[in-house]
């Protein structure tokens, strides 16, 4: 017999682990079309306009009537807004943390501000998309020379570019948004050293930057523009002395045994399929309620795909104004969608469709499972420095490489991205290991994958696999 899951008493669908095939049963129903594997489908009569259930939740509703044994995807179900009661607080509960003495341990990089890093990077940053070649030709200037065989404390020389930095206000939201997100990459604690490239006449002027901080430059921090220096072909050659400069004092930093309780873990999914919300998130959510007990942060983000399970990270608001903060950010998101002529359930991807994922409510509940079970401390805005520990919610786009981006300005310095379809997104200077949903991606894509979740499906239990996740 194929095998299947259905994932609550509540549920009027299945989910197929195996393709099922016209009359082949899963339980006491017969398939009456092909279920892919991944693909949901329905155990009893579902009416037109009734819904669908999935987790014990609404997932969508009939657009007609269904027969048991159907198959349960985009052609015959459709989204509309419904009621959702916001309740804050009520599902809270304390969080057993791990005395210091004995707390799991990691080999970082102690910074003097006191965070911990995971690599040790110099970071090449621009003030302007105007000068994003120069710093990819001092980077590769760098790496070609060979002289990094004699640092080898030095992880590497990343050359971290961006699109804008002119023709915006400088008293603006996108200027400090730009702003705030420079400075948390220039002060992660996975980067030692900084050279800032400018071209001289941008809106974002680098002095002005460095002002707002209160910073000057040092041996591991530098700034130049191509205008000042003299050029392209000069500014490289400057940019790549300073930072055989400070080579030798980024290389002084060693590694050393830290308390997980440093670590501050980015939670990312992106590709996902049907089997992502059973096996590879809601592991990825065991090794996130470890790492809380450890003293340690998860921040979980991608808004727009936790848009249909905010009401149950409502309920583990530490406090009703964190509740509020969470629900704001999404009618945030419902407005700006309305703006523009488009709408929340624009999302799954066609990728995330093929895998068996139907609405962004059945995506979104698969998605939140990555937050684990822990109270929601505090919700930020996009970029704004992760000062809580245990688990955060940043605010940013569902878009992996921008949702990222935002995490790591935080100071996230290490990543778990779950995925189901196959991802390589990685995200310098902050490592990414890679959590396969299932395990036909996870041996198709063995080079980028780091971890097959897919394992749960054939009897692996979720606790087992968070251990196995928190200890890589």
């Amino acid at each position: 017999m194929a095998r299947f899951i259905k994932l609550s008493g509540a549920d009027n669908i299945l989910l197929a682990v195996d393709p099922l095939k016209i009359g082949e049963k899963a339980g006491d129903v017969a398939a009456r079309a092909r279920i892919p594997r991944g693909h949901k489908m329905a155990l009893r009569d579902i009416g037109s306009d009734q819904p669908i259930v999935k987790y014990g939740q609404t997932i969508g509703f009939a657009r007609e009537p269904i027969v048991a044994g159907d198959w349960v995807h985009e052609h015959n179900v459709y989204l509309r807004n419904f009621e959702r009661d916001y309740v804050f607080g009520t599902n809270t509960r304390q969080t057993e943390i791990v005395a210091e003495a004995e707390r799991a341990t990691f080999m970082g990089y102690r910074r003097p501000s006191g965070k911990v890093g995971t690599r040790n990077f110099i970071a090449v940053l621009t003030s302007v998309n105007c000068s994003a070649s120069v710093a990819r030709f001092i980077t590769d200037e760098v790496n070609r020379s060979g002289i990094l065989h004699d640092y080898p404390n030095v992880d590497g020389i990343i050359a971290l570019v961006h699109g804008t930095g002119c023709g915006i206000d400088t008293k603006g939201p996108a200027y400090d948004l730009l702003k705030r997100t420079q400075w948390g990459f220039a002060t992660n604690p996975n980067v030692g050293g900084v050279l800032m490239v400018g071209l001289g006449c941008e809106a974002f002027q680098i002095p002005r930057w460095m002002q707002s901080y209160n910073i000057e430059e040092s041996t591991i921090f530098r700034t130049m523009t191509i205008q000042e220096t003299g050029g392209t072909r000069k500014t490289v050659e400057a940019g790549v002395k300073a930072i055989v400069d400070m080579l030798p004092t980024v290389n002084a930093a060693e590694r050393t045994p830290q308390p997980a309780s440093e670590l501050v873990l980015a939670l990312q999914c992106g590709g996902s399929d049907g089997y992502s919300g059973i096996s590879a998130n809601p592991a990825l959510g065991a090794a996130v309620d470890l790492l809380v007990g450890q003293g340690g942060t998860a921040v979980l983000s991608e808004t727009p795909e936790i848009y249909g399970a905010e009401h149950l990270l409502a309920l583990r608001a530490e406090s009703r104004a964190v509740g509020e903060k969470l629900i704001e950010r999404i009618r945030w998101w419902e407005n700006y969608t309305a703006r523009h002529d488009m709408e929340m359930n624009n999302n799954p991807s066609p990728g995330n469709k093929l895998g068996g994922l139907t609405t962004i409510l059945e995506k979104s509940l698969g998605a939140s499972a990555k937050g684990g079970t822990t109270n929601l401390r505090a919700v930020l805005e996009y970029a704004e420095p992760i000062n809580e520990r245990g688990l955060v919610f940043m605010d940013t786009p569902g878009y992996d490489p921008v949702s990222a981006t935002g995490q790591v300005a935080g100071g996230a310095n290490i990543l778990c991205f779950t995925t189901g379809r196959g991802s390589a997104f990685g995200c310098k200077p902050t490592p990414s290991i890679k959590l396969a949903s299932n395990t036909f991606i996870f041996e198709q894509m063995r080079e980028d994958m780091d971890i097959n979740c897919g394992d749960i499906l054939d009897g692996v239990s979720l606790a087992e696999k968070g251990e196995e996740i928190f200890a890589e």
